[in-house]
């Protein structure tokens, strides 16, 4: 197994490295705009490129649940749209309606759909028929949600790394640990190119990156409320981030009456760049306060009981939106 994980760090590195020099070949790249911080036309290959490896690691290694393997499958059907509209900016309809596509068919073939979002004591609340529409919200809800943090170097990937590694701890299963491993070795790898360190290509994850690791972080928690005795709330305290961040930006977006689509520099971590001028410090905050948050919400949910959870939830998402709007 040892010997496997190496040759897997060495497919993810080539991978990545020959994802690079292929866009910068075939001249698919960011060009920077005002909008943009980057100043040099940058490769946008690195979702591709990940989610590529990750087919790879279907083969490489023998992962015993095929739900897993098929979550990373149908991803990369995801992660080609991505790369679409990255090359062809396409609208937000057709964005939208592809990435329906690959969502209807986990949720209706495999049945990784929310039948219910938890058991509070007091009620439990089941979906019955409005399951299925529910989940295609949830779900892309929560992939777009990711794409807002799709802004600067190593802002979603760190933040995505923070999801894996709360997931890591949170159910102690020697197999699905294994997969979200497999998960997390092609973004760590990722970053060196993002940040360009020891002189290599520069990266970004693109659109293809940001649906990709929405999706696949989204029917992981899908798959956790559905195979194992993880309450619900605890899942979504595990991308609470995510979640307070996109409902943010678009409720002050409609308050200001600004266009809900458009690309802006009013997110998090644009906010607070822009005060701190640090990528280190930006990244170390957006990190460490998904897990702060997390950890709020899991010793509510052990030390009184999953309702008061849920309240704190609710509770912390209208101070997070006071405070955004303040330093909006």
């Amino acid at each position: 197994m040892n010997s496997a994980i190496i040759i897997y760090f060495l497919i993810s590195f080539v991978i990545l490295f020959l994802s690079a020099k292929i866009s910068y070949k075939f001249k698919l790249l960011d060009k920077p705009d005002k909008r943009k911080i980057h100043t040099k036309a940058t490769a946008y290959s690195g979702g591709i490129a990940i989610s590529t490896i990750l087919i790879s690691s279907i083969l490489l290694f023998d992962i015993s649940d095929n739900t897993l393997n098929l979550i990373l499958s149908i991803a990369f059907l995801v992660s080609m749209v991505g790369l679409l509209d990255d090359t062809f900016n396409l609208n937000v309809g057709g964005k939208l309606s592809l990435q329906i596509f690959p969502i209807i068919y986990l949720v209706i073939t495999h049945n990784l759909n929310l039948n219910q979002i938890g058991d509070y004591d007091y009620f439990k609340i089941e979906l019955g028929a409005f399951a299925m529409p529910f989940t295609l919200l949830c779900v892309l809800f929560l992939i777009n949600s990711f794409n807002y943090f799709d802004g600067m170097d190593g802002v979603l990937c760190f933040s995505s790394i923070s999801t894996l590694l709360i997931l890591f701890f949170l159910f102690q299963d020697k197999n699905f640990n294994f997969f979200l491993i497999l998960i997390l070795i092609p973004l760590v790898i990722f970053l060196c190119f993002n940040f360009s360190l020891f002189n290599l290509p520069k990266m970004f994850l693109g659109d293809s990156g940001s649906l990709l690791l929405g999706f696949i972080i989204s029917f992981i928690l899908i798959y956790l409320a559905k195979n194992s005795s993880i309450h619900p709330i605890l899942l979504a305290w595990s991308v609470v981030i995510f979640v307070y961040e996109f409902l943010s930006v678009n409720i002050i977006r409609l308050r200001m009456r600004h266009n809900l689509f458009s690309a802006g520099q009013d997110h998090l971590h644009n906010i607070f760049f822009m005060k701190y001028k640090s990528l280190f410090l930006t990244n170390s905050f957006i990190f460490f306060l998904n897990i702060f948050l997390y950890l709020m919400g899991y010793f509510s949910f052990n030390l009184i009981n999953p309702l008061a959870s849920l309240i704190l939830f609710i509770s912390l998402f209208f101070i997070y939106l006071f405070l955004r709007n303040k330093f909006s």
